[in-house]
This record gives C-alpha cells, structure tokens and sequence, in this order.
C-alpha cells in the first residue's frame, strides 16, 4: 500500500510544480484562448495584447459594419453612428490569470471571445439604425396572390402568374439592437439583430391550388353573355381585371368576382338590349304644365346574371351566360304626376343684365333645371341637379369675382341664375335647405335676398337648395331670353309672401387696390354695409301671418381696383 501512495503522491507533486511554475511563467499575462473581436491574444503580455488589438482592429472601425437581420442585410456607416472602442475598457473586461486547475487545462484546447468594449453617442447610434431599419432591414408582409400578365402578340390574352407570400419583419427593439452592435460591431462576421417576423397568412402551396384550379382555368378563354338581340363577350384581359384574389380564414387564398366593376365592363355591350324606364315629366306646353307620360321599360337584371360567373370561369368548355331581364319601373309614374297639384304659379323672379358669355352658361343651367319635380317631403339642390358643370356639360369661361377681383372660369355668371331660382322660391313659400349670399353686394340683385353657388373640382362648394315642404308637389319653369332670365315655380297655391328689407347699416367705405398686371380690368368699388331681410308668409284666404323669417347679411367693402400698368405708384 505504501508504494502506490508514494507513487501517487509524487505525481501530485509534480502536478502542483507544473501549476505553480505555469503561475508564476504567466503571470500578468492574457489568459489563454482568449479572443477579442476573432483577434486572438490568449497568452500574450498586456502590452503586445494591446498593441496587436489595435493594430489589427482599428482599420476595422472606419469599414462598414454588415448587419444581418434575419433574411435582410444591410451596412451600417461606423462613423455615422458615432461608435467607438473603449480600448483600456477591453483589456479589462478580458480579467486575470484563473485559478481554478481544470481551467488552466482546458484552455489550451479552447478559446473565449470576448467582445469589445464599444462606446458610441447613443443618440447619433439610435437615430442611424432607426433609419437603416426603415430603409433596408424593416419588410412589410407580402401575401401570396396572382397577377394576370398579358401574352404578346394576342388579342386580349393573359397569363395567370403566381405571386410567392413572403413574411414581414421587424427589429425586435432598436435599443437591444444598439447594444449589439455597441458589443459586437468589430466582429468579422458582422452583427446578427434579432427580429420579430411576420408570417404570410397564405402558404405557397395554397396559391399554387387556386393557380391551378382557378385562375389558369378562367382566363383559358373568353366568356359570352348572351342577351336579347345582343351579346356582351369578356376576354381574358378582362376577366384578370375583375377577378381579385384575398387570404382565407385557413390561409388558402379564394379567388372574388368585382361584381362592380363586371357590370362596368358588360353595360355598354348590352345597352342596346336594355330599354330603360322614362320618368313621368311636366313639361310646359303654351305656358301652361301637362304631364308627358311615364314608359315602362326592360333592362339587365345583374344579380341573377352575374351568379353564375364564378362557376362558368373554373370550365374550360362551355363558357356562356343567359342574360337576366327585369321590369324597369320609372321613379315617377303619370299618375303620381297627375296627383302633385301642380296648377298654378306660385312664385316667380326675373333678373336681367349679364354678359354673353355669362348668359350663355345661365341658358345652359336653365335647360338643365326646366321642368324639374320636386315631391312633396323631398329637396332640390342645384349642384345635384346639374352635376359637373363643365366644358364637356356644355359651359364656357365667362366672368367671376374672386377675392374682390375680376376673373375668369368655366361656369362663370351661375350664381345669377341661382339668385333668381332663390327668389322664385322665396315667394313660393318653399323652405330654405341652404343658400350662401354674395360676400359683396351686387346691385342687379335684391339686398340680403340672393345667393350665389361653386362646385369644386374634387367635390363640395357652395350650393343652392330648398325643401318642398307642402302636401303636394312642384314643378320649375325657366325662360331665357339673351337679356335675363325667369324662374317659375309651378304647384299649389299655399301662402301670401311679402319681403320686407332694413335699410343699410354699419356701412364701411371701399379701399383702392392697384394692381400691375396687363389682364387687370379696372373697376369701381362697393362699400360694405349690412341689411336684413324679413320673410312674412300669409295665409291667402285670412290675410294672418303664418310666420317670419329674417335673415341679416354683411356684404364686404369691394375694393376700388386700379390698373397701374407698370406705372410707378
């Protein structure tokens, strides 16, 4: 037993030689296998382990950083960012010699990375990957769809292409992203960032089902509705154009008709198969309103023909449609018009004095607005009435007042004729459901009793509107003539309206505007002033006031415009 023990003992001795002599021969050293940013400098002293960091590192921080961020990749400009290397910071973290035996063994067969101590202006480093996420690293969800191509050199023909879903991502957090690069920045193998991901709700596989089960089946060839005496025929181009394809609840992708824009694409073709309904309509014949009858008519019932469109677009053969018929209705029968009580005047204006090209507009509204039915409970609005009133609608460039100041636009001398449509109805004893007086007074027109309209380009403006607030309906007259224009109104007699208007108050005299430009056309100016007007509605049989409306109006100063003509002032 004692030989063994000594045996065993002297190997021990010998092992703790090693280990204090392996001590005291490293000492102050870097410890083995120890790497800084893939540099290795395990085993070197503290001085040459600097030195060779430096020298091998700092070409490094003035190269672009790769940043890989889940399947994006991008570069990020160090010196943009603001980083740095804490270099005394680094040697520090690497620490001492270790103790610990088993340590010491094994780190002659491993290695340790240690990354770099980075500092950088957190700011500058937030901000840039910030916008390197946005710009290159950031992807928003793609899902996966079909795209119809066309086929050169054919008539109307498409190809179905499957469009691959691709998953979105994220940074998980743009702070944790700039401690990794502020750590790991110098590494060889660039910085990983962690990212949420988005999945596609559509697979690749689902796509290619409805590829080859829908869409390569529907555009194989076209599709003909048959109607009465005419066909509508859909090539293939088409039908790509109303098909839409969206994600199912269990991540297939379902192929839907635009039924909308289906019957776009059909209604031309068919319209000489329809026969649509013709409205009941007062026309005045010798001054006096009759009623021009209604017609029933016959058009394209689209719900029932367009069902089976779905169907027919999944066959390769057989690919026609019987065209559905309805009854069309009109909206106003003969004798709903009979029964509106439309039999007298019951009120009237005219105003005279515009300009030709201003009275050429104004003819055109009046055709527009002649014989209009207003049903009992229902509103008239000018601009509904006449829609876009444009050069395609018939209305030329005639004058207008912008900002005080002559100018000129398509439609221009309008409001005279919706001043003298306010006033018919005025004394009609219609209900007011909206008008907008002129913000300068005019002098043609009656004080605090006129109006003026505007259409927008993309919508809205000012319009003109009145409520047939009566039991029975009413019907517009308009005559013109090339010096003025008389609005009637037609219906059942049901009040006496007198008009009863303030003298002028608050009157602000008019400044003077020179203008330099060679389209400037002088004018005089109008003083500001405010007036109220005083609706008084009669019963006709009694002579009692059923009610007063008043309404108070400022006009502002018109300036007196002055053309200077490059004149010094």
């Amino acid at each position: 037993m004692r030989r063994p023990l000594l045996v065993a003992g002297s190997v021990l001795g010998v092992l703790a030689l090693v280990y204090a002599a392996d001590l005291l021969l490293s000492a102050g050293d870097v410890p083995r296998g120890v790497t800084v940013a893939g540099v290795s400098v395990g085993g070197m002293s503290e001085e040459a382990a600097e030195s060779k960091l430096q020298d091998e590192l700092r070409p490094r921080t003035s190269e672009p950083v790769s940043i890989t961020a889940g399947e994006m990749e991008a570069e990020l400009d160090p010196q943009a960012a603001g980083l740095n290397v804490n270099w005394q910071g680094t040697l520090e973290q690497i620490g001492r010699q270790p103790l610990n035996p088993i340590t010491r063994v094994t780190s002659f067969f491993t290695t340790r990375e240690i990354g770099v101590v980075g500092s950088a202006d957190e700011e500058r480093l937030v901000s840039t990957l910030d916008e390197l996420a946005a710009e290159e690293l950031h992807r928003e969800k793609e899902e996966g769809g079909i795209e119809f191509e066309p086929v050169p050199d054919s008539d109307g023909d498409v190809e179905a292409v499957a469009v691959e879903p691709m998953p979105g991502q994220e940074l998980t957090s743009i702070e944790g992203a700039a401690e990794t690069v502020r750590t790991s920045w110098l590494d060889r193998d660039g910085v990983e960032l962690e990212v949420e991901v988005e999945p596609a709700e559509v697979d690749a596989a689902a796509v290619q089902e409805t590829l080859r089960s829908v869409a390569e089946p529907a555009v194989s060839g076209p599709v003909t509705f048959r109607g009465e005496g005419d066909d509508a025929r859909l090539r293939p181009v088409d039908i790509g154009e109303v098909l839409t394809f969206t994600p199912g609840e269990d991540g297939s992708l379902e192929a839907e008709v635009d039924n909308e824009a289906l019957e776009e694409a059909l209604q031309p073709q068919l319209a000489d198969t329809e026969d649509e309904a013709r409205d009941a309509e007062i026309v005045f014949s010798g001054g006096k309103p009759t009623v021009e009858p209604s017609e029933e008519g016959r058009v394209v019932d689209w719900e029932p023909t367009l069902e089976p469109f779905m169907d027919v677009l999944v066959r390769t053969g057989d690919r026609e449609i019987d065209v559905t018929y309805t009854d069309d209705e009109p909206e106003v029968t003969t004798e709903e018009a009979e029964a509106l009580g439309i039999d007298e005047v019951i009120g009237e204006f005219t105003t005279e004095d515009f300009a030709k090209d201003s009275g050429i507009n104004i003819r055109r509204v009046a055709q527009q607005v002649d014989g209009a039915i207003v049903k009992p409970g229902e509103t008239f609005s000018l601009n509904q009435h006449t829609g876009p009133r444009t050069e395609a609608q018939g209305y030329v460039d005639a004058g207008i007042i912008e900002n005080g100041v002559p100018g000129r636009a398509v439609g221009g001398g309008i409001s005279q004729f919706a001043t003298t449509l306010y006033n018919a109805a005025y004394f009609a004893g219609l209900r007011d459901a909206g008008h907008s007086p002129h913000s300068y007074y005019i002098s043609r027109y009656p004080m605090a009793r006129e109006a003026t309209v505007f259409q927008a380009a993309g919508g809205g403006g000012i319009d003109l509107a009145f409520t047939n607030d009566a039991e029975t309906g009413v019907a517009i007259q308009t005559n013109w003539t090339p010096s003025s224009i008389t609005v009637r109104i037609w219906g059942t007699k049901r009040y006496d309206v007198d008009s009863v208007t303030s003298d002028r108050s608050d009157v602000v005299e008019p400044s003077e505007r020179r203008i330099d430009d060679p389209d400037c056309e002088p004018s005089a100016g109008i003083a500001g002033f405010t007036a109220t007007n005083t609706r008084i509605l009669r019963d006709p049989d009694t002579g009692e006031v059923v009610r007063r409306e008043s309404e108070t109006v400022t006009y502002n100063p018109k300036p007196k415009i002055v053309c200077t003509d490059g004149e010094d002032d």
